[in-house]
């Protein structure tokens, strides 16, 4: 009976992954409570012990120093044994599967579509547990089958009503990861992602910089004939993943991180961390991307806050306010660079906020915004049609030259 009782005991252990120490620890807790209810002991003052060899499996129980040996014992304690159990088993299993996936928090795991519900996908976890991703922490190119398998980056583990493990495949850490699978050079930390910016199932963009001069960032994340950027991509249904080289020169970050568009000039507030970025006319919706996403994008990506602009446009905007009298090219290019880009919002602007641009004083600052606002009234008046006179008509044809 010994013998089964230890054989019991570590098939446990095999198949449930249970630690042996644990489960005596249940038997042992099992077989005080049985020999409490046989003695009928109420007081806490009174000492029950069980003793368990785990090598031989030889139980005792003891009351105070007499052993029990009863057949209502042997019975009752096998009934309370077998119900603790199952209980410290499914406990212990809780706990091991809530510590094993605590640990991946930030990490990503692969599992299988197991149930598709209205709110959220449930993926197998290799049959240890079940993963939720919600509807709104998945991809918008996501469109999964029963059965079809999925990696997901690891949100949250929490304990709520057993174990519940949030996945998400919109976090920008899943692509993170992907690239650590898949770029041995960035898992080894010879290539190392500086930052990342992502929309997901649109577009994301990462940026990159090798510790070995031999080693090239960008080819390391593209591989051969872009191998392994292609397997993220596909992993990602069809994401457009751009490939930034990391610089500390910002100038060089931002020119790189707005390509494919060709950069003709950037000018700097570093202590605001912004940057106006000039470009030709044919380039700007390359820089800005559609719907501002290859500009909001890279600012992202950089930490500074971009605002591309044409050419054309800036030197449209510097002749604007070049009509209004007392401005000169330094004054307007110091107004155009604050954001005060058109008359129109130099004419909303109140003159104390104006004044704290260099060199404009207060009353220099309200004589500007009268003038903008004054050109605005004259330009938004039509000019006065003349009036035009009716001449008397004159020829043989009146009665007078009859």
């Amino acid at each position: 009976m010994n013998k089964e009782f230890l054989t019991i005991l570590e098939q446990l252990e095999r198949e449930k992954g249970l630690e042996k120490n644990v489960l005596l620890e249940a038997v042992k807790h099992a077989l005080t409570v049985a020999a409490k209810k046989i003695a009928k002991i109420t007081s806490a003052s009174e000492d029950v012990k069980v003793e368990i060899d785990p090598a031989k499996g030889d139980i005792h129980v003891y009351i105070g120093d007499k052993e029990v040996v009863s057949k209502e014992f042997g019975r009752i304690a096998a009934q309370t044994a077998r119900q603790v159990i199952i209980q410290k088993i499914r406990e212990a299993e809780k706990d091991n599967v809530y510590a094993e996936f605590k640990k991946k928090e930030g990490d990503i795991v692969g599992g299988v579509v197991y149930r598709i519900e209205k709110r959220a996908v449930i993926l197998d976890l290799l049959g240890k547990a079940e993963g939720i991703i919600p509807y709104s922490f998945l991809s918008p190119m996501d469109n999964f089958r029963l059965g079809e398998r999925v990696k997901a980056f690891v949100y949250e583990v929490k304990k709520d009503k057993g174990t519940q493990i949030i996945l998400s495949r919109r976090h920008e850490g899943l692509v993170k990861k992907l690239f650590e699978l898949e770029v041995p050079e960035i898992f080894e930390g010879v290539v190392e992602m500086r930052s990342i910016a992502r929309e997901a199932g649109e577009r994301t963009k990462i940026a990159v910089v090798s510790k070995d001069d031999k080693v090239d960032c960008v080819g390391a994340c593209v591989g051969m004939r872009g191998s392994r950027v292609k397997n993220i991509i596909e992993e990602l249904r069809g994401e457009k993943i751009d490939i930034v080289r990391f610089s500390e020169d910002i100038k060089e970050f931002i020119t790189a991180s707005l390509a494919p568009a060709v950069i003709s000039r950037i000018e700097l507030d570093r202590e605001a961390k912004r940057a106006r970025v000039l470009v030709a006319s044919d380039q700007l919706s390359l820089a800005i991307g559609k719907r501002g996403q290859n500009v909001r994008l890279a600012s992202k990506l950089v930490g500074w806050e971009i605002d591309v602009r044409s050419r054309e446009a800036i030197e449209e905007e510097v002749n604007d306010i070049l009509q209004l009298k007392n401005i000169g090219k330094k004054l307007a290019a110091i107004l155009v660079d604050a954001g005060y880009t058109s008359l129109s919002k130099i004419s909303r602007v109140s003159a104390e906020e104006l004044s704290k641009l260099k060199g404009i004083g207060e009353k220099k600052a309200a004589k500007i915004i009268e003038e903008a606002k004054k050109f605005l009234e004259q330009k938004a008046t039509p000019p006065k049609e003349k009036e035009k006179t009716e001449l008397p008509e004159t020829g043989s044809g009146t009665k007078g030259g009859e």
